[in-house]
């Protein structure tokens, strides 16, 4: 049975997907600070910041890929909230397409997602937090 916090991260997940921003908006904390691939597309290279800065992300998403598929297929729990999640992002649109493995480090803390970011591979993300040996159990 999967812990709150990667009940959390899930339902993040679908709602990326669905492009739901009330969805993400409930999920997010209102100083949440969000790391994506998109960000080096759109946004300069700068993390998406706050409420305003998810629904920015969920527009450039919208302006630059359509369609964005993020897949995760295992999740890791670490301390304090620490949720890896691995798998594969697929997306194409403005003359790109993208089909690669990914990771997720998402921090969570009363019930929201505070932070975000995205690796170009699980182990990054895993070892972004703490986690080189964590195995799926």
């Amino acid at each position: 049975m999967a812990s709150r916090n990667v009940e959390i991260v899930q339902q993040l997940f679908t709602a990326f997907e669905r492009r739901d921003r009330d969805q993400v908006l409930v999920l997010c904390a209102r100083d949440i600070v969000f790391e994506p691939q998109t960000a080096q597309i759109a946004a300069a290279g700068q993390p998406y910041r706050g409420h305003a800065g998810m629904l920015r992300y969920l527009e450039d998403v919208a302006s630059i890929w359509q369609e964005l598929r993020p897949t995760s297929d295992a999740f890791f729990e670490g301390d304090d909230g620490v949720v890896v999640a691995t798998g594969r992002v697929y997306a194409w649109g403005a003359g790109r397409v993208i089909d690669s493995p990914a990771g997720w480090l998402w921090r969570v803390d009363d019930g929201q997602v505070v932070y975000g970011r995205v690796f170009q591979t699980a182990a990054g993300a895993l070892e972004a937090a703490g986690m080189n040996g964590a195995s799926d159990g």
